[in-house]
């Protein structure tokens, strides 16, 4: 492939995971598209791309709203050209939690829209572009939430299970027509998000049942990525793959 013409879409690019997958796309030549609902996040983000040598360019997303999700895929393919890798990561975790009959409605529904949701839309309008150029790989952010339960984490386990699901279904839809979809599921990983007091003890537990005995660093999760948009994983789609250190398997 000739890297220098390909284009990939970041979501949650200002922080963590999606910043490290960014700035790894632009690293081989890429041109990275990187959305966020934080402004300068994400323009730290393309930043430090171009720092590097590499070309981005911003668009501030809110990936609940349908509106926001058309626009920057548009903005993606009037400014480059065409799509040719989506990293689907934009998320977030439970601000209060609790068992089920103490969650509110309110978080379980922001918790759906940006999780779940939110991936469902970027899929509908990245797959329209990526039908018409008759390729195109997605990768959705999922988690070991999606495969394993953990108490006191309903709404995250639901919507990360639903990602799964989701991008099985969809990576069906396309087989046939070039394009890819595939599931990330990362454990405990070093983010902001992660590094949180709030769930610092969960965190710590996480990391006391993992096999490796630490938390994975973005690094590896974005390399993760790579491969599995612009690597030699061409025969691969509809499957969820794990990044934990043995979490799951421990």
């Amino acid at each position: 492939m000739n890297t220098l013409l390909e284009v990939a879409l970041v979501t949650g690019g200002g922080s963590g995971i999606g910043q490290a997958t960014a700035l790894a796309y632009g690293k081989v030549g890429v041109r990275t598209v990187v959305a966020d609902i934080s402004a300068a996040g994400g323009e730290e983000t393309v930043r430090l791309i171009r720092e590097q040598g590499g070309e981005a360019s911003f668009v501030k997303t809110d990936v609940s709203r349908s509106s926001d999700v058309e626009a920057m895929v548009d903005v993606a393919v009037q400014t480059y050209g065409r799509l040719d890798f989506a990293f689907n990561n934009a998320g977030i975790a439970n601000k209060q939690g609790g068992a089920i009959v103490e969650f509110s409605e309110e978080e379980w529904d922001d918790i759906i829209a940006v999780n779940l949701k939110g991936v469902w839309l970027c899929m509908k309008y990245e797959c329209r572009q990526m039908l018409r150029q008759g390729s195109g790989s997605i990768v959705n952010t999922s988690s070991i939430l999606g495969q394993v339960g953990r108490p006191a984490q309903s709404a995250y386990c639901a919507a990360k299970s639903g990602v799964i699901g989701l991008t099985r279904s969809v990576a069906l839809d396309y087989a046939k027509h070039g394009v890819r979809v595939n599931a990330l599921c990362p454990g405990p990983v070093r983010t902001a998000m992660a590094m949180d007091p709030a769930i610092h003890g969960v965190m710590e537990r996480m990391i006391d049942a993992t096999p490796m005995a630490r938390m994975g660093e973005v690094d590896e999760v974005a390399a993760t990525v790579l491969w599995l948009t612009m690597g030699r994983s061409t025969y691969i789609t509809g499957q969820a793959i794990t990044v934990d250190g043995g979490y799951t398997v421990g």
